[in-house]
């Protein structure tokens, strides 16, 4: 599972780039805020499955609709997550803080591995 962790890490900082990358185009194009981190989110969502599926679990085979379905789920609860711890760190005076940001995203990457690996990606019987 470590290194399972470790390899979830590598593809967290490949899709910060990449979603960076693409927000930063999107902008130079007068794409706006909004737009550029929605197309952002919608590209990145996609490349987490894929390499996360692919890399940091090795799921092989063709991809299951249930798969999908699960990690969407796992995404939104991950993200609910995100946003409670974000919401106790206001309360407890830390608002508008990189530490409020910084315990909501570990929160979220912790809640994201988790899941996708216990109920996503988990090993499939004769695989």
């Amino acid at each position: 599972m470590v290194k399972a962790a470790a390899r979830f890490g590598l593809v967290g900082i490949a899709n910060t780039l990449v979603g960076f990358a693409i927000i930063a185009l999107l902008l130079q194009l007068g794409a706006g805020d909004y737009l550029a981190n929605a197309v952002s989110y919608a590209i990145g969502i996609c490349l987490s499955f894929v390499l996360n599926r692919a890399f940091t679990f090795r799921v092989r085979g063709r991809v299951a609709a249930h798969e999908v379905h699960r990690f969407l789920a796992v995404f939104a609860i991950s993200y609910a997550a995100n946003l409670a711890v974000l919401t106790l760190m206001r309360a407890a005076g830390f608002a508008e803080t990189l530490i409020a940001q910084g315990s909501a995203m570990i929160a979220y990457s912790a809640v994201f591995f988790l899941l996708s690996h216990r109920f996503v990606f988990r090993a499939r019987p004769g695989a």
